[in-house]
């Protein structure tokens, strides 16, 4: 049996802010190293549209992709089920003195009006939401026309995740620009070599 939201987000909070203090030690979590902080800013410049717009980072976690993207000068919303994950994103924002708007929410079903935002960007978290396909569909329902879906995704080694040939099956039809790059030989964004399926679909209208 699926699930009920309450129950799905209860759990998130209790998995994600236990996971929160120890979060940003990974590489590719933190962005510490400032190698692997330049690779995520120059596929983030190369990810999103070329003018800075609204950005909704769905699952922000400590908010390490939020920063980037505010430093790129897109105006950034970030949302996450963990309290202590939010906490610590608006502190890290505040030692850069960025204005970012960061709230407690449902990744699988924000509480935003349809075209609220010219971009969506999710990094490793659709494959742990309930019902993938209906959490696409709400999510481009959030694009402004001419807007874009950024997805991170990966299928780990560890046996979780979202292989790419299944996410590319769940987009809404009405999409009729998808691109779809593998990451796992970008040892430069992970801060060392991976063997498991790491990639980006950007999907537009």
């Amino acid at each position: 049996m699926q699930d009920t939201a309450p129950t799905y987000l209860a759990r998130a909070r209790a998995e994600w802010d236990g996971q929160a203090p120890t979060f940003d030690q990974a590489p590719d979590h933190g962005l510490r190293d400032p190698a692997v902080r330049s690779a995520w800013r120059e596929a983030m410049i190369r990810w999103l549209p070329s003018q800075p717009g609204r950005l909704l980072d769905v699952g922000c976690g400590t908010g390490s992709m939020s920063i980037v993207a505010a430093n790129l000068g897109h105006t950034v919303t970030g949302i996450d089920a963990s309290t202590v994950m939010i906490t610590l994103a608006r502190k890290k924002a505040a030692a850069e003195n960025l204005s970012l708007t960061f709230e407690l929410g449902d990744a699988a079903n924000p509480a935003f009006l349809p075209v609220a935002f010219d971009t969506v960007l999710c990094r490793h978290v659709l494959w742990s939401l309930p019902n993938p396909a209906d959490v696409l569909d709400r999510w481009s329902r959030l694009l402004a026309p001419g807007g874009r879906l950024i997805l991170i995704e990966g299928f780990w080694w560890t046996g979780g995740g979202l292989k790419a040939a299944d996410l590319l099956t769940m987009l809404p039809l009405r999409f009729a620009q998808i691109q779809h790059t593998s990451l796992a030989n970008r040892p430069d964004l992970w801060g060392g070599v991976v063997t498991d399926e790491r990639y980006v679909v950007i999907v537009r209208e």
